[in-house]
């Protein structure tokens, strides 16, 4: 692995800790310093800046009479198990008003026979609607964690009895966390990456070519034909894809990996098994817009010290219609709205022309940034200078405005009235 990058992690990854460790100071005990930074919390004053250009957010794609609406999420660095994104997922139903959903879960075990034997992770599905309009939803919630779980208890022995009474009650928390959080960004670029991948693969497979009826309710299952019989679907369906940290990254490897898979299938087989890919199909993913919402977006720290992808430069010759390439792209475009805190110390805006070299030509991307307060500035003595920075990492998916965000976009008539009041929009225009 690139010594560059693993120093890079490690430094990022122990400023974090002395942060939230220093941060963390005024909730051991009551006392004046602790009644000072209380003050802060009467008055929201956290900024939200939008800068790109406007979108219409989930609620657009209900509207539509023809078509499912189908949401994938994707989580970041931790553990997780089945069901992490209840809160945010209750959130986002109240906010587009879908007001009943299905009795239970479908849960799908991921597999594939292009890697035989490995257990690839938890999808999740559930159906929302609301019974009066006949708006529904069916959201996808991908659970890697499998795959890297095994890796990781390697480090079991550090946070055992054993060793682990000799911390300090504080160090001991923060090393737990660092155990289970910095070695996922480097499991990831070692031989667990493709696994990874291949568990992204098989959630938007599924996604591109089941409804929710059609979906199994449990059991291992691959996906492996992208057809004729599919691709009046993908046609009509609108599919919008959410991650966390590093989870934006495995959006990206896995949709790449993805536009590969449909250009050259025959890479992609076994003896046995062949995967289906017809052109009717692909025409059909051709003509679609994705939207990817990035919480704690993670894009430009995770590119360092990595290989370029297959395809760069070329956005004339592939998302152009006079463009020589058009008819080998993987989508029309792909929204990337990019959300980061600025007391995040894991997070980062997308830089300009980052797209045009550092993401495949073939997604047509465009670059939508959010700088948004999610840990609240707190005054501590006069300084208005400190922010947990753990809460500006986690706090994504339960912040009212970025579920509001995502639900109803920013910069249209039929945005959230709270982020017309507590959001600013700047159109950036070529």
């Amino acid at each position: 692995m690139n010594k560059y990058l693993t120093v890079k992690i490690e430094w990022l990854l122990l400023s974090f800790l002395i942060v939230i460790l220093l941060s963390g100071c005024a909730s051991i005990g009551k006392g004046a310093a602790e009644a000072v930074l209380e003050k802060s919390e009467n008055e929201d004053t956290r900024q939200c800046q939008v800068w790109g250009k406007p979108f219409m957010g989930i609620e657009a794609d209900l509207a539509q009479k023809d078509g499912k609406t189908k949401v994938l999420f994707v989580h970041g660095v931790g553990d997780h198990i089945p069901g992490y994104t209840t809160e945010f997922l209750e959130k986002l139903a109240k906010e587009l008003n879908l007001n009943a959903r299905s009795e239970g879960q479908k849960n799908i075990e991921l597999n594939t026979p292009l890697i035989p034997g490995k257990a690839l992770g938890n999808l999740r599905i559930t159906h929302l609607l609301n019974e009066k309009t006949r708006k529904e939803l069916t959201f996808y919630e991908l659970t890697w964690s499998e795959i890297t779980r095994q890796e990781k208890a390697l480090l079991d022995f550090d946070t055992s009895g054993e060793y682990d009474f000799r911390r300090a009650k504080i160090n001991g928390l923060l090393k737990k966390f660092s155990n289970d959080t910095g070695p996922d960004p480097i499991i990831y670029l070692g031989q667990s990456r493709v696994p990874i991948l291949a568990a992204y693969a098989q959630s938007f497979c599924w996604m591109a070519t089941q409804n929710w009826e059609d979906l199994p309710a449990s059991g291992k299952h691959s996906c492996l034909s992208l057809d004729d019989s599919h691709a009046s679907q993908i046609a009509k369906d609108n599919y919008v894809i959410i991650s966390h940290s590093l989870g934006s990254r495995i959006v990206i490897d896995g949709t790449q990996r993805i536009a590969s898979m449909l250009a050259a299938p025959e890479k992609y087989q076994t003896a046995t098994q062949k995967l289906v890919v017809t052109s009717k199909a692909v025409n059909a993913l051709q003509q679609k817009h994705i939207s990817m919402f990035m919480l704690s977006n993670q894009l430009p720290m995770l590119q360092l010290g990595r290989e370029l992808p297959e395809v760069a430069g070329q956005e004339t010759s592939y998302c152009d219609a006079n463009g020589a390439n058009y008819k080998k792209r993987m989508v029309s475009e792909t929204d990337i709205i990019a959300f980061s805190d600025p007391n995040d110390l894991l997070s980062y805006g997308i830089p300009p022309g980052f797209a045009s070299k550092y993401i495949d030509s073939r997604l047509c991307a465009q670059i939508t940034n959010v700088n948004i307060n999610i840990a609240k500035v707190m005054d501590a003595f006069g300084m208005t200078d400190l922010a947990n920075p753990m809460e500006a990492h986690v706090g994504y998916d339960t912040d009212d405005r970025v579920v509001a965000m995502i639900a109803k976009g920013i910069g249209n008539v039929g945005a959230s009235p709270l982020i017309k009041q507590r959001c600013e929009f700047v159109k950036e225009v070529k």
